[in-house]
Formats: structure tokens, C-alpha cells, sequence
């Protein structure tokens, strides 16, 4: 996912590379507090809180529909989960994983390529699993953009996520 330009350039990530990803997107995830979580706002007020300086992460949701304004910088690409999930190994020593009956990411209509991405963090001293359909895309040139995000899990579980971001010059 590196490289300038276009809005749907992206490159695709080694399983190690999105493992990591995954695992750094769930620690910056599980840290926040309740009142300023990315994942919990439904507004997009949020989206900025303790972003990486590498990087810009955008939250999932915790099922159902969610619409997000931010403002985002134009100097770094995106990683996103379209869905996901973790649990700790007490929970289970092998990752767990939904089965997906549908999982679709388009920047200003243009179909984002998704992957699969299984991996193992920690938080502090807790073990954890990471498992997820991710997407991203290169830094976006300064202007408006509309990211849609819909997934469908076979057990019910659904997100139907739209952001709409203003890249600016940082």
C-alpha cells in the first residue's frame, strides 16, 4: 500500500505484512477509551484519535450502518477492516474466523481489493488472535472522496459503513 496517486492504488500485502497490519489496527482499536473510540463513533469525530504517524487507519464498526465524515492527511495510505474480529487464546489457542457471505470496499465507486488476514498480537501481556477481510488504498490527493464498506457474515452479523473524506495537505 505504498506509493502516491490515484485513489484506487494499492499494492497487495504479503500475509505477514497484513498480519501485521491487523494486529497494530487492533491494538490502536482496543486501546481507546470508550469516549473517543474510533470503532463506537458514528459521527466520523473520532476518526483521528491517536492515529499512527505511518499511516492512517480508519474504524470498523460493531455491526449495522454507520455513515463517517473526517478529514484525512493526503500524505498516508489506509488500512481498513471491512470485517473482522479477535479474541484472546484463553478464548482459543487457534485463531477463530466468520464465515463470509459477502465483503465489498469502493473508493468513489471503484472496487477495492480485499484480503484475508490471520494473525497473532498482544496487548500487554494478554495473547490475542487477529482474524479479518482488510482493504487500503495509497494516499489520496487532496479532495473529497466516498469510501463504502458492506460485509455479510452467515451468522447475521452485518456492516454497511460509509465514509465520506476530505484529504487535505498536512
Amino acid at each position: 500500500m505504498s506509493g502516491a496517486g490515484s485513489a484506487g492504488s494499492t499494492g497487495k500485502l504479503s500475509d505477514e505484512e497484513g498480519g501485521r497490519l491487523a494486529g497494530r489496527w487492533w491494538k490502536w482499536a482496543l486501546s481507546a477509551p470508550d469516549d473517543r473510540c474510533p470503532v463506537q463513533d458514528t459521527t466520523g469525530e473520532h476518526a483521528a484519535w491517536k492515529q499512527p504517524d505511518d499511516l492512517w487507519f480508519l474504524a470498523g464498526t460493531y455491526g449495522g450502518r454507520v455513515v463517517r465524515r473526517c478529514a484525512v492527511p493526503s500524505d498516508r495510505s489506509f488500512f481498513f477492516p471491512v470485517l473482522n474480529m479477535q479474541h484472546t487464546r484463553l478464548y482459543s489457542r487457534v485463531p477463530q474466523s466468520m464465515e463470509v457471505a459477502e465483503a465489498t470496499a469502493s473508493l468513489n465507486s471503484v472496487p477495492l481489493p480485499l484480503q484475508e488476514f490471520t494473525a497473532p498480537f498482544r496487548t500487554g501481556l494478554v495473547q490475542r488472535y487477529a482474524w479479518g477481510i482488510w482493504g487500503g488504498f495509497a494516499p489520496l490527493t487532496p479532495g473529497a472522496y466516498v469510501l463504502e464498506i458492506k460485509a455479510r457474515a452467515t451468522n447475521g452479523f452485518w456492516v454497511d459503513t460509509t465514509y465520506h473524506l476530505e484529504s487535505k495537505a498536512p
